[in-house]
């Protein structure tokens, strides 16, 4: 997006919120149940990127997000902490990349936990590629270009000019 001096750019109190300020292993670690527990919100935020290409305009919807992750990892440490930290330190220590594989044992109990506790279930590996449809309450964003009207067909008797490079059908015949 380019800026220019028409653009108008929000004042810092819309834009301030507190932030997530956890480190990776830990954000890592919690990912799948975050994203559960956030799906909702995630989901709105990303279809108004998508459909106002603008992020100006989705700023709510992002303090949305994160406002839930604040509330996700909240209830975590009220109620799973101790499993919590031992699942992100094994995660973080067991390898060089951070594998889940190492610790399987830990992250049955913290499973276990969150299902309890929280009632969340750890999804299956590969459900956040699943397509699946989001049911919105925003309204409909306006066309872009209202004065662009598609044409459907040219008319009968529109002149077609003749192809720079011969026809492109050539290899169908």
């Amino acid at each position: 997006m380019v800026v220019t001096y028409d653009t108008v750019i929000p004042p810092d109190e819309e834009l301030t919120v507190p932030e997530v300020d956890l480190s990776w292993p830990v954000l890592h670690a919690a990912a799948f149940y975050m994203g559960k527990y956030c799906e909702n919100h995630n989901n709105e935020f990303m279809l108004c990127r998508q459909e106002e290409n603008d992020a100006r305009k989705c700023i709510n919807e992002g303090k949305l997000v994160t406002s839930c992750a604040m509330e996700f990892f909240k209830k975590l440490k009220k109620n799973c902490r101790q499993e919590f930290d031992q699942y992100y330190n094994c995660v973080y220590r067991s390898s060089n990349n951070m594998s889940f594989q190492p610790c399987r044992n830990t992250q049955s109990v913290l499973d276990k936990c969150v299902l309890d506790k929280i009632g969340i279930e750890r999804p299956a590996y590969g459900y956040f590629s699943e397509v699946k449809v989001h049911d919105s309450k925003r309204p409909k964003p306006v066309e872009v270009l209202p004065e662009y009207k598609p044409v459907d067909s040219l008319p009968p008797d529109a002149p077609l000019p003749k192809a720079r490079f011969d026809s492109r059908f050539v290899w169908e015949s």
